[in-house]
This record gives C-alpha cells, structure tokens and sequence, in this order.
C-alpha cells in the first residue's frame, strides 16, 4: 500500500476517555471535565514498571509520546513487597534478559512483586505530584491506583483521595493562578489482584466484585456527587470463557455510573519459568509462580479488548493493556476498540524513551494508511472476508518484495540467494572452458 500524502505533524494521537459519559449524564453541552480524561497521546505507562516514585514518574512526565502518568498501585500503607528473584525476562531465543535492557526486541516477563509502593499518601501527596509533572510542558493528567490488602484499605484510599482532591480544588478556587498540574486527574481500582486471604482475585470471584463496585459506590464521592468528583476506572484481569466476559461486563454496566473506563487486561496468572542452566524455578516467591506478561500476552490482551467494547456500555470506555511494545500493536489494539493504550512490560525493560519510539511508529501506521486522527479507525475491526484476505495476501508479498525475498517454483529464494547461484553457474562454465582449452592444447585439436 503506497503512502499517502498526509503530514506526519499534523496526525492527532490525543484522546479522551469519559467524552460520551460526559454527554449522556449532563447533555452535549455540558462544560464539566470531571468525568473525563484528557490524553495528549492515546498510549500512556501501565501501573507498575518505573513508577515507584516521582523521580521515576518525571520521566514519563516529560516524554512527549506519554500521553498521562499513572502511578504504582499503592496500598494503604507502603511495603517492601516479595524477597528477591521476584522477576524473570526471557527473549525470543529464550535466553534470559536484562531489565535494564534497551533492546525493542521480543521479550517476554515473569513477575511475582507483591504489590512493593510507597503507600498512598506519597501518590497523592501535592509535592510528589508537583515533582513528577514539573517538567511537563502540556496538560498531561496525573493518575493514581489503588490495590487495597482488603475492600475496607480500598474504600479508606478512595476517602483519602476524595479529600485530596477535594481541598485540591478548594486551593485553586481560592488561588485560580495556581498551577493545576498538581491536581488527580482520575484513579484506577485494581480489581485483578487478590483481596481477601482464602479468596480469589477479585475480577474472578464476581460476588466479590458486585460487592466492591456496590460499596465503592456508595461512598460520597460517587454516591451523592453528580457526576463523581473524579474518573475511576476499574483493573481487570484476563478472561477467558465467553460466559465470564458476560458475568463481567453485566456487573460492571450496572455500575456504569461510576466508571469512566476499564482496563484490560493485568497479567496472566500462575504462570511458571525454568531456569534451564540451573533446573530450578526462575522466580523465588510464591512457589515460583507469578504474572505473565510481554508479547506472550498480546493476543489474549486483544481478545479481551475486543469482548469488553462488545459487551460494555457504550459509556464506559476500554483502555488495552499487555504485550504492546510497537505501533502496530497500540494501532490493533485501537481496532479492536480501545479508546487508550497503556505500556508496561516494554517501558519496564526499555525504559520511557519506549512512548516516543512507539508514537512514531504509530503514526507512520496512520500516515501509510490514510489516517489523521484515531477516531479513524478506532472499534473498525472487520470480520473475516475473501477479500480482505486477498488484501493481506498482496501486502505481504509486496513486503517480501521490498525485503528482497521472491516467490520461485521451488519456494521462497532471496536475492542474495540468487545471486549465490548466478556466479556459481559462471564459475562451471569458465571451468569447462578451461578444460576444453587444455584437452584441445594436449590432443593438438587446435594451434594455439
């Protein structure tokens, strides 16, 4: 497909989430923003990696390609997390690799933390959020999250979040030249780790989970405010059976009142590394079993994506999270429906410079494909169709052209491959000449 000849600068990666919230609950005219959440740019960090503290924070601040920052998921009260080897990266090859890597190459995680923050006055502290978004030219939002030991931690952050905020906004009515980068733009509840000892994760056990959202709800900030004082969205963990998508997506659209958006999906569980060399488990904690994510994720991240935006309101929007590491994979995800994308595990072993590096590619994406905006193509996913195949046949020969590689009656040869065997023919047929030249010499065939 040729490129079309659209701009790079001017193609619009900014999103926001809550937009048809805002409109439903208030009309189309409303001026409120505290349902929504403004990105500069659709992809921003997953909670987790490189987030533990402001100073890490700044660094996606300033990234241009971040789009917003959320923070670690905190606890009520900070924590060292699990002792050490608690993490495992393994490449395409299947060697082990570096965290610190800067590599872009296909890798995929292993993690078993426990959950290691600062507790949750640090995140909504104003000099911490001050710290992290100092260097930050635009409006990016500052996010936080929550991952409570028990649903009374949970409903006690979000009452301390609702008084942050709220003495936030009672500042800047009194000082309206205050600078608002200090404010808490949205918060995200992790529903996609365990919460009560004996129980199972939260997104799993979906009596649990109609019991956190019905208590949540119920506090003042979203029980008698209208709308909410601010956005929250909702972790989830990966599913995997068409009936718990159902069971999922009904519990969540009864509470569609108070959700901005939810995220999907958190790693995949118990999963198991051998440490080869050694014959041993690669990670120390938990028995050795911990959260899976990287590439190995991308496509079960996609599915639930796609099921989410199926079954969800349309008021609730769905951020994709796992496996992204390429504009390619942000561009499908967005296909498949998501209104924002978040980065962890490449930001984890790439570090920020992965935001920039991704938007770059994605909007050569857009650029190739005609595209200036992500509403373009957001939630267009098509079936599957003789044409579109034959469509995605002819890319990728015109690929393997470009990339030197042709089709032969044999199989696939490349050039160079070709090129191999044009000058071993020469060099046969100089040699018979050779040969000919000297019989001829030793049987007097010819004077020479």
């Amino acid at each position: 497909m040729a490129a079309i000849n659209i701009n790079i600068s001017t193609i619009d990666l900014s999103t926001t989430l809550g937009a048809k919230k805002k409109q439903q609950q208030n009309g189309a005219t409303t001026t409120t923003n505290n349902n929504v959440i403004h990105l500069t740019s659709v992809i921003y960090n997953a909670s987790g990696p490189r987030t533990g503290t402001s100073t890490a924070m700044a660094k996606i601040a300033v990234s241009e390609g971040a789009g917003g920052v959320l923070a670690k998921s905190a606890t009520l009260v900070a924590q060292k997390g699990n002792d050490l080897p608690r993490t495992w990266h393994e490449d395409s090859n299947g060697a082990a690799a570096a965290a610190s890597s800067s590599s872009t190459s296909s890798t995929t995680s292993l993690n078993s933390e426990g959950l290691p923050n600062n507790g949750i006055d640090y995140y909504i502290n104003p000099q911490t959020i001050r710290e992290t978004m100092a260097g930050c030219t635009n409006r990016k939002p500052y996010m936080v999250s929550i991952s409570g030991k028990t649903l009374n931690d949970n409903l006690q952050m979000l009452q301390k979040i609702y008084k942050a905020i709220h003495e936030q906004q009672q500042q800047h009515d009194a000082n309206p030249g205050d600078d608002e980068k200090i404010n808490i733009a949205a918060v995200e509840l992790n529903l996609a780790c365990p919460n009560i000892i004996g129980k199972p994760t939260i997104g799993y056990d979906f009596e649990q989970m109609e019991d956190v959202l019905k208590r949540v709800s119920s506090l003042p900030c979203f029980g008698t405010t209208s709308p909410p004082l601010f956005p929250l969205g909702v972790k989830l963990p990966p599913y995997f059976d068409r009936s718990h998508f159902i069971m999922a997506a009904t519990i969540l659209n009864k509470y569609k009142h108070i959700l901005t958006y939810v995220a999907t999906i958190n790693t995949i569980g118990n999963a198991l590394a051998v440490d080869y060399p050694a014959e041993m488990k690669a990670v120390r904690p938990n028995g050795g079993y911990a959260g899976l994510s990287g590439p190995a994720v991308k496509y079960t991240a996609l599915a639930n994506v796609c099921m989410m935006r199926e079954l969800l309101d349309e008021s609730i929007d769905v951020v994709g999270v796992g496996g992204v590491q390429t504009g390619k994979d942000v561009f499908e995800m967005i296909l498949c429906g998501a209104h924002a994308v978040q980065v962890g595990t490449c930001h984890w072993l790439e570090g920020p410079g992965c935001f920039d590096r991704i938007c770059r590619e994605l909007r050569l994406i857009m650029k190739e494909k005609g595209y200036t905006k992500i509403e373009d193509f957001r939630g267009k996913l098509k079936e599957w169709s003789k044409e579109g195949a034959t469509l995605s046949r002819e890319a990728r020969m015109s690929e393997r052209r470009k990339e030197g590689v042709v089709e032969s009656g044999g199989g696939k040869q490349n050039n160079m491959s070709m090129m191999s065997d044009g000058y071993h023919s020469l060099f046969i047929a100089v040699l018979f000449v050779v040969i000919a030249v000297l019989l001829a010499d030793k049987y007097q065939i010819v004077s020479l």
